[in-house]
């Protein structure tokens, strides 16, 4: 059974970082392409970044790009995202994807 669990999300004030993890079970991890999606408050889920099993950054978001890094830890099937220079467009829920599996979501709010 395919899990994804998101963890460190929070209250950040603008300017601020946080990381999030998505741990993964169930599947094969290593070659896995993984992404993050978000979906902010009254809008529609978007995609943030995906990453491929060898850590090759296949995309990433125009509105992210330069603040958010994607990576991941096969030895410890985990993923991640790096997000510094937070603004309060950022506040949505943010959920890990593996085809046709989603984490639960986490929430992340910017705010002073």
């Amino acid at each position: 059974q395919v899990q994804l669990v998101e963890s460190g999300g929070g209250l950040v004030q603008p300017g601020g970082s946080l990381k999030l993890s998505c741990v993964a079970s169930g599947f094969d991890f290593t070659w896995a392409i993984m992404t993050w999606y978000r979906q902010p408050p009254g809008k529609e889920r978007e995609l943030i970044a995906t990453i491929l099993g060898g850590g090759v950054v296949a995309n990433i978001a125009d509105s992210v790009k330069g603040r958010f890094t994607v990576s991941r830890d096969n030895s410890k099937n985990t993923l991640y995202l790096q997000m510094d220079n937070l603004i309060p467009d950022d506040t949505a829920v943010y959920y890990c994807n593996h085809r046709f599996d989603w984490g639960q979501g986490i929430q992340v709010t910017v705010a002073s």
